[in-house]
């Protein structure tokens, strides 16, 4: 007889989005609270509604007014919702008084993007990274927390066997969790991380003896990163529409129109309000655009906030220290923008380029492009290299780009584009 089969269905949480409009936010409250219920949906919840409240700046103690309060707890009931979500980190106190006073699960932005990293990092070292950040996030919530250590430590009864956002974790998940254990596992996941970035930067030195320019793909959340690495090298990451699909760099090799190649390295993508404690857990992911030649930032192109967005890619650099580095601007998804529509240069860019990874619509145009940017910051050679010194020439051919070549009766006389090291090796040459 065929075996009777059971499969177990988590229901989704069901979440009221509350946001605060503050005076000078960079986007409208409405697309703020867009990219949020975004979060939630990558997340695994669903959005039952959303409020919103002006005010000068979130109130002290419940983040929205007494009023507006009342209002929230109405709605929960209403929509029958498992809880709220707000749109901004809250305190330890927030958060406990929004326990107390609407009975029901309270999240705040930073722990739904944590739970998106938590499902999304594949490898130990994005798995190191995420625990590090939840614990962390715990630990500066610990004094007084109450409700709150319970509903970060167990499941929720409204979520089924999952527990639903926010109750994904690493370590341990009682309610007497204590600094003490919190940060014993902290200096562990600090050491773990040390021996992983030990190890990348062995990598990257690995790179360096290679002399293959280094191309670090940045970029808002969601604008194609992934994808269009797959266009143009056929990587096979991850590409979905979601925000933070891929959290691991992946480096592939792209064979450019002349000269030995580049490495593309697709990072992680950026968000507003993206928590401080994922920054400096990412920092050995994110050191890749520091030791990029060059930085291909890529914006979607087809999105109405994408100004903002790429504001807040380049603030996320300087505070990184990759402010400095050469930018090549990818407009992607120009498949979606409607025809004939300009779309501005980039003035912190070199160079601006629409392309669609969808179509293939200007990758050809993107890959000449890098080239140039790459070639051009590399040492011009003229020299003219003896007959016995074939092994230079060799060298140029695999590393570099020979522009011109001709035999003379004192040697083989060579212009080039040649990577710093090689360069080096023409001094005693007559290379200028």
């Amino acid at each position: 007889m065929p075996r009777d089969t059971h499969r177990i269905e988590t229901r989704r949480d069901r979440l009221v989005l509350v946001g605060v409009d503050t005076p000078g936010a960079d986007l409208p409250i409405e697309d703020s609270l867009g990219e949020l219920a975004r979060l939630v949906d990558t997340a695994g919840a669903d959005t039952a509604g959303s409020i919103s409240q002006q005010r000068p700046a979130p109130h002290q103690a419940t983040y929205v007014g007494k009023g507006k309060l009342l209002e929230i707890e109405r709605w929960v009931t209403e929509l029958t919702a498992d809880g709220i979500v707000c749109d901004d980190e809250l305190s330890p106190a927030q958060m406990r008084n929004l326990e107390e006073t609407l009975r029901c699960k309270v999240l705040d932005r930073t722990m739904v993007i944590l739970d998106i990293f938590s499902q999304h990092a594949l490898s130990k070292e994005g798995a190191l990274q995420v625990e590090l950040a939840q614990q962390r996030y715990r630990l500066s919530r610990l004094i007084g927390a109450g409700k709150a250590m319970s509903r970060l430590g167990g499941g929720s009864a409204v979520a089924g066997p999952g527990g639903g956002i926010g109750a994904r974790g690493p370590g341990e998940k009682k309610l007497e969790t204590d600094r003490r254990h919190i940060r014993q596992r902290l200096h562990q996941l600090r050491a773990d991380l040390k021996d992983v970035a030990q190890r990348r930067e062995r990598v990257r030195e690995q790179r360096r003896e290679s002399h293959l320019p280094c191309v670090a793909i940045v970029g808002y959340t969601n604008a194609g990163k992934s994808t269009l690495l797959n266009a143009l090298t056929h990587a096979g990451v991850r590409a979905e529409d979601r925000l933070f699909a891929t959290l691991d760099p992946v480096t592939r090799r792209l064979t450019l129109p002349q000269g030995p190649g580049v490495l593309l390295t697709d990072t992680v993508g950026f968000i507003r309000k993206l928590p401080h404690d994922l920054i400096d857990a990412f920092h050995s992911t994110l050191e890749e655009a520091l030791y990029a030649d060059v930085l291909l930032h890529v914006v979607d192109a087809g999105d109405p906030s994408h100004q903002v967005y790429m504001d807040v890619v380049y603030d996320t650099l300087a505070s990184l220290g990759a402010s400095g580095i050469p930018v090549v601007t990818a407009y992607n998804k120009t498949d979606t923008v409607t025809p004939g529509a300009l779309l501005p240069s980039d003035p912190r860019a070199m160079v601006t380029v629409e392309v669609s990874a969808a179509t293939g619509r200007g990758l050809d145009t993107l890959v000449n492009t890098l080239a140039d940017q790459l070639l051009s910051a590399w040492p011009l050679i003229d020299a003219t290299l003896p007959y016995q010194r074939g092994d230079l020439l060799s060298r140029i051919r695999e590393e570099g780009v020979l522009l011109s070549e001709e035999h003379t009766p004192a040697g083989t006389h060579v212009r080039a584009r040649v990577h710093t090291e090689l360069a080096s090796r023409f001094t005693s040459l007559g290379n200028p």
